[in-house]
Parts: structure tokens; sequence; C-alpha cells
């Protein structure tokens, strides 16, 4: 049977308007006027005999139907999409295209791939980071590791590690003169910031380990929270303490390698839950590829060996 479908550049169409719920940010995404965008969704409502689109004077909202129509045009596109890229590198080497924070890359994924191309000798990792969220159909992006609260709408997610906080420092600081033993010892020590994440309530920022400190009984009297260098990078803030320029309230999975290789110490606790945790995303389609499962099984491999 033949399949019955709408003209397929109005539903390209339909589907950046949709997801951007504008004409305009769809007629930017795919170079066309914004006149050719609403001639396109017109056609198609018209084909499909009903309304996609609620429009007000300055915001789009879909309809019942435009609501239904949405997600698996979504997913048709982005297999498209993901088949055509992997069309384009047949006979060329596999490469996994990755976006994560810098900081990740640094201290804790790039450490680790040389396990994974001993498993994978045919597969490349590329690794780009920033700390943006990608678009990953307008970026040559694979899939992303990133640190956030999981809400993703559109994209496949899979959680991947929480994300705790401790002191720790250089072991020269430990034994030094004024010591560091005891949290009270900070009022004698420079405070290291790791300015990426802002100081909201839940965040784990000094203000608040030493207020969860307290809470368990330590003495907090005397120690500013607000002093001291502060980096846009966590590898950056550990690296300060590794130079012995200070405390810093070191990543888990950030300071493991560090702490392993003794270039950090953990003086004192206690551990701080960041209400962010790491999560694997990526489109749909590539969830279903062989190399992201790949990728997928041994990333779950390494965080369970390090017990992060």
């Amino acid at each position: 049977m033949a399949r019955q479908l709408p003209p397929l550049n109005a539903l390209r169409v339909f589907e950046a308007a949709a997801r951007h719920l504008s004409f305009t940010k769809a007629a930017e995404e795919l170079h066309v006027t914004q006149t050719a965008v609403s001639h396109q969704v017109k056609l198609l409502e018209d084909t499909l005999g009903q309304p996609l689109f609620r429009r007000f004077n300055r915001r789009l909202v879909l309809t019942e139907a435009g609501q239904a129509y949405l997600p698996p045009l979504r997913d048709a596109f982005d297999a498209m999409d993901a088949a055509t890229r992997a069309l384009g590198r047949r006979g060329g080497p596999r490469q996994l295209r990755i976006t994560t924070l810098q900081s990740l890359a640094a201290k804790w994924l790039v450490p680790r791939m040389p396990r994974f191309q001993a498993r994978h000798p045919g597969l490349d990792l590329l690794i780009s980071t920033g700390e943006h969220a990608v678009d990953f159909r307008r970026e040559e992006i694979d899939l992303g590791i990133r640190l956030g609260a999981g809400n993703y709408p559109g994209l496949h997610v899979e959680p991947l590690m929480d994300d705790f906080v401790f002191p720790v420092c250089a072991p020269g600081l430990v034994d030094g003169d004024p010591p560091l033993r005891r949290i009270e010892d900070l009022k004698h020590h420079a405070l290291l910031h790791d300015m990426w994440v802002l100081p909201e309530e839940h965040a784990p920022v000094w203000r608040n380990w030493l207020a969860h400190a307290a809470q368990q009984g330590a003495d907090i009297r005397g120690i500013d929270a607000t002093r001291g260098a502060g980096f846009s990078d966590s590898a950056m803030a550990i690296q300060a303490a590794i130079a012995g320029q200070g405390v810093v309230l070191g990543r888990r999975a950030l300071v493991a390698d560090d702490l392993a290789a003794g270039l950090l110490v953990r003086p004192f606790g206690p551990e701080l839950q960041n209400r962010f945790s790491y999560y694997l995303v990526c489109p749909p389609a590539v969830a279903q590829s062989r190399d992201f499962i790949a990728f997928r099984d041994w990333l779950v491999e390494e965080i369970r060996l390090g017990d992060l």
C-alpha cells in the first residue's frame, strides 16, 4: 500500500515551528522567510483538514492535534538525520562526537579514554567542551554528558552519577603551619571557589557546605565563606589546590584520580550533594546505534569501577 504523506517540506517546516513555537525562529533555522514558513504550515493544515497552531499576537500554541503530531515527526526526522550521518561516515573511520564540560573532560573522561580505545579500536571519540547545551539538530554532535536536573525534552536521557563535593587540599597543608586537620582550621587557610555553579540555596559552594557542616556539629565561627580566589572552571580550581594555594570543594568525580595519586587529600568531611547530577543525553535515534551503546556501556562500567 502506498504511503499517504503530506508534502515533506511542509512537515519539515511544521516540525521546526512546533519545536521553537515560533515562525521566526523556524525561518532562521531553515534559512527561509517567515512568510514561507507560514505558507507551508497553512498548506499542511489544509492538507490535514485541521489547525495545528493557535495563533496569538506574540506567541504560538500547539493545538491538541499539533501536540499529538509533533513527537512522531520529531522522531522520524531524528532517525533520518542519524541515518544520513551514518551513511556519510561509511567507508571511513567510525567516530562518536561527544560534548561535555571542560572540567569533566580534562579530569575524568580523557584520562580514561585509552581503556575505551583498547576495547573499541575501530571507534574514535571526538571530544568537544563547553557549558552551553548543544542543539543536536544544528551542531555536529552525537551525544552529550551534562550536569543538570535531567529535564531535556525531546532527548534520550540516562542518569550517570550524582555529584558530591568535599574539601580537598595539597598534602602539605594538613601538617603545615598552621595545620589543616579540623573544620575550624579553615579560618586560617585560603578558600578556593568553583564559580561555575551559582551560589543558589542547594549549590555546592562554601557557604552551603559550611552550613551543612554546622548542622553536624562543626564550629564554623570565624570562617569567612566569601574570601579567596575564584575560578570559572572546576579543573582550574582543583589545579590551584594541587599547587597548595588553598582548599577547594572538590567534585567527587573530578578529584578521584588526584586523590588516588596522592596529589590531593581529604582533610575532613562531610560530603555535600549537588542538586544537579550527570546525565548522558542524545537524540532518540542515536540511542539505538551500536556506537552509542558501546560508549554508554563502557561509561557505566567506568563509573561503577570508580564507585562514583
